[in-house]
């Protein structure tokens, strides 16, 4: 019974060596947006009620999207890791960037009528309109959440986890007095506060890929950019990501 446990406890300690800093590196990232609608709460009721709308209305209509897109990369990283075929895991993640990236482009479309939706499904014009410049203002973070998923599939399936705890870290704690000075110092409001969450992800998109470019520890997973094969990939890609969007749609 003793070595039963002892077992036990082994294996719990290697999945919180791995659960334990996703968990962190999930929630910083989560506390960007977070954040940014706290300090809009300080500016006016109005703008706070515009910006919860357009937070909710991105996520639903592009942030979970791309996140179920980017379940695909569990698998298909997770086989080609595990058959040791390391280039692939760099070629499915540039795969992946390149697809989410196609994908935000009608999405951003969307995004530009969001007055317009609101409207129409009865919300008020004032609020609207501050959702509207709100979601206008997040296009670019559209593009580094893009990014930035793929990038954690790839880290996650190496169990490189340290580097994503870091770079999220120094994301946030930069976003924090970035946010604070758009939104009240340069008296930006709602849209400073947007701009903040696109500059913050970006950054943290940054600091990843110095670590892939130079990192010893992502030599052999390295891929090239413009490898034909990144482009032969996307319909394998899409094969799986479409079921993947389709559940994460379905528990948003």
């Amino acid at each position: 019974m003793g070595g039963k446990w002892r077992v036990f406890l082994k294996e719990l300690r290697k999945v919180s060596y791995v659960a334990a800093p996703m968990v962190a590196v999930t929630v910083m990232q989560y506390l960007i947006q977070v954040v940014s609608v706290m300090m809009v709460g300080h500016v006016d009721q109005l703008s706070l009620s515009g910006v919860s709308i357009a937070t909710s209305f991105t996520n639903v209509t592009g942030f979970s999207l791309l996140f179920g897109l980017v379940g695909a990369l569990e698998t298909l990283c997770g086989q080609a890791y595990g058959a040791e075929q390391y280039q692939k895991l760099g070629i499915y993640t540039y795969t992946s960037i390149l697809c989410l990236c196609l994908v935000c482009v009608p999405i951003s479309l969307l995004w530009i009528f969001t007055d317009k939706i609101l409207q129409l499904i009865g919300q008020d014009p004032l609020i609207s309109n501050v959702a509207h410049k709100y979601s206008l203002c997040l296009i670019p973070n559209l593009f580094s959440y893009a990014v930035l998923q793929s990038l954690v599939r790839y880290f996650q399936t190496q169990s490189l986890i340290l580097p994503m705890l870091y770079s999220s870290c120094a994301a946030l704690c930069l976003h924090v007095p970035l946010c604070w000075g758009l939104t009240f110092k340069l008296k930006l409001g709602s849209i400073g506060a947007a701009l903040a969450i696109s500059f913050s992800y970006w950054f943290n998109v940054l600091l990843l890929g110095f670590y892939i470019k130079y990192s010893v520890a992502c030599e052999k997973t390295r891929a090239h950019v413009l490898s034909i094969e990144v482009f032969l990939n996307i319909k394998e890609f899409f094969r799986f990501a479409v079921p993947s969007a389709l559940m994460a749609w379905r528990e948003t």
